[in-house]
C-alpha cells in the first residue's frame, strides 16, 4: 500500500494497565476506503487499540496518525474527520433522538441531514423518543448515527451489531457498505464471523495484546487450512470456540 493511500497508521503501539499488557507492539496500516476488521477474544486488546487510534487513550509508546493527524496533538482537527461508535453509548438521557443527532449535527461544517441519518440507522419512527426510553439496540443505533452525522472520512465501529436482531443487523451492514461506497475508511471491531466475512477487506487478529495475523478473511482460512473463519480464529489464537459468542 502506498503511503498516500494510507488513512490510518498505527506503529508499535503499547499500552499497559498495572501488570497487564493490554496492547503489545501492534502496528497497522489501513488504506483509504478500506474496511479493516479487528478480531480477537475478550481481553485481546481490540478496544484499547482503537481507543488509542481515536485519541481516547494515550499509548505508553508508539505512534498513531489518522489522515496525517496526531490524535493527541491535533484533537480538534481529528474530531472533524473521525467518527467513533463505542460499545456503550453515553448520551444525554433526557434528549430525544432528533435533539441528540441535531446537537452533533451542529458541530460540523457539512453534516449529513438529520433525516438521512435517521433513515440510515432505521430510527425514523423513534425521532421524538427520549434516549432513556430507547431499547439497548436502539441506543446502539443512535450512537452509530452520532458517529456518522459529520460525514467522517474515517469511522471506528466497536461491536457494531451486538444485541441487534437479524433484520437490524443486516440494515447496519448495508450502512457500512454504503460508507465504503463513499470512500470512507472503517475500522470494525467485531466478534461476528459472518459480519467480518461479509464486510471486511482485511482482518487484523489480536491475541493477548499482540497482532498474530493480518490478511483477508479468505486468506486467514486458507492459511490455516481451516474449514471456515471460526475455525481459523481458533487455530490462530488457541481460544475456545465459545469465546466467539
Amino acid at each position: 500500500m502506498e503511503e498516500t493511500d494510507t488513512a490510518v497508521e498505527a506503529a508499535n503501539l503499547r499500552k499497559r494497565y498495572g501488570d497487564t499488557v493490554a496492547v503489545d507492539d501492534v502496528s497497522l496500516r489501513v488504506g483509504t476506503g478500506e474496511i479493516l476488521g479487528i478480531l480477537g477474544s475478550n481481553g485481546a486488546g481490540k478496544t484499547t487499540t482503537v481507543e488509542m487510534i481515536a485519541g481516547l487513550r494515550t499509548p505508553d509508546s508508539g505512534r498513531v496518525r489518522v489522515l496525517g493527524l496526531d490524535p493527541g496533538r491535533d484533537r480538534a482537527r481529528l474530531r472533524q474527520v473521525l467518527g467513533v461508535q463505542l460499545q456503550e453509548a453515553q448520551l444525554h438521557h433526557a434528549l430525544t433522538v432528533t435533539e441528540l443527532i441535531g446537537l452533533f449535527h451542529s458541530f460540523y461544517p457539512h453534516p449529513r441531514p438529520v433525516g438521512e441519518v435517521l433513515e440510515l440507522v432505521g430510527l425514523t419512527d423513534r425521532r421524538t423518543t427520549r434516549f432513556e426510553k430507547l431499547s439497548g439496540g436502539q441506543q446502539q443505533r443512535l450512537s452509530i448515527a452520532v458517529a456518522l452525522v459529520g460525514r467522517p472520512r474515517v469511522v471506528i465501529l466497536d461491536e457494531l451489531t451486538t444485541g441487534l436482531d437479524p433484520r437490524t443487523r443486516r440494515r447496519m451492514w448495508a450502512a457500512v457498505e454504503r460508507l465504503r461506497d463513499e470512500g470512507v475508511t472503517v475500522l470494525l471491531v467485531s466478534h461476528a464471523m459472518e459480519e467480518v466475512e461479509r464486510l471486511c477487506d482485511r482482518v487484523a487478529l489480536l491475541d493477548s495484546g499482540r497482532l498474530v495475523a493480518l490478511d483477508t478473511p479468505a486468506g486467514l482460512v486458507a492459511g490455516t487450512g481451516a474449514a471456515n473463519l471460526d475455525d481459523a480464529f481458533v487455530a490462530l489464537t488457541g481460544s475456545r470456540a465459545e469465546e466467539l459468542s
